[in-house]
């Protein structure tokens, strides 16, 4: 080949080179960008009890902070959060069948107290429903995983006449105990009542009391486990042994050696 094509090859290479490192730069430098703007719309977009934006909740505790972007937010007046707890991405929490300035008179009769109650450290996970037309009650340090449906509102069907998402709803309160967790995807029907420390598996549909320390699965969901007061043991027996925590004086040093010794085990 002669030598002026190989002069010219290598420049062309060159040129391809450096123009293709000048793309790949520009692309990492816009998504920075781009991540570092959506951080920034994050931060600013959260609702705390010092910035609540143009929502006005009848209560909001220090520490709260509902992420952005929001889900559906109304009949806020009526809505109090606890102190620390932690709202999701797209959690909607609504009181009432809809927005009160479109109602006449800008009054649903709900009165002074209420609808909608989180006690202190509540979490509800990303996309969660919460949605109360009589009242729903969360108490201390309830978790949700993502995308739980509460609600104290049900259609009913009773006039085969009328199309069911004209007929009017049934309501019943909902109460959650506190200390319970609440699996991802899961239902809780109006008129539930769940007593402290709770276990709701993902995916159940729950509806009736559930009595202290119980574990429930399914739809419609049943007790699986209970404590046993008699044998001071879970009915049916756990099948392995509880965790065991990190002890409160571990340095920070220790714990990252113990999480590189748990990826090599």
């Amino acid at each position: 080949m002669p030598r002026n094509e190989n002069v010219f090859l290598s420049a062309t290479a060159a040129v391809t080179s450096a123009a293709g490192a000048a793309t790949s730069w520009r692309r990492r430098a816009a998504s920075r960008l781009v991540h570092r703007a959506r951080r920034w719309v994050q931060n600013a977009g959260a609702v705390t009890a010092e910035r609540p934006g143009l929502l006005h909740f009848g209560r909001i505790g220090p520490g709260t902070r509902l992420a952005h972007p929001l889900g559906t937010v109304f009949g806020e007046r009526w809505i109090h959060l606890g102190d620390h707890c932690i709202i999701g991405e797209q959690v909607t929490l609504t009181v009432g069948l809809m927005p009160t300035d479109a109602l006449p008179g800008d009054d649903p009769g709900f009165g002074p107290d209420p609808v909608l109650r989180l006690g202190h450290g509540v979490v509800l996970g990303r996309g969660s429903h919460v949605v109360a037309l009589a009242p729903i009650t969360l108490g201390e340090k309830v978790y949700c995983g993502p995308y739980v449906y509460l609600t104290s509102i049900n259609h009913s069907y009773d006039d085969i006449a009328r199309p069911i998402g004209e007929q009017w709803p049934r309501t019943a309160p909902v109460e959650i105990g506190a200390g319970s967790w609440l699996g991802a995807g899961c239902v809780i029907l109006p008129g539930a009542r769940l007593g402290r420390n709770v276990v709701v598996a993902a995916g159940a549909v729950v509806r009736g009391d559930v009595p202290d320390f119980a574990v429930v699965a399914g739809a419609p969901a049943r007790i699986v486990r209970r404590w046993d007061e008699g044998t001071a043991n879970w009915q049916p027996p756990l099948r392995t042994p509880a965790p065991v925590p990190f002890p409160a004086e571990a340095s920070p040093e220790q714990l990252l050696d113990t999480g590189e010794f748990e990826q090599q085990a």
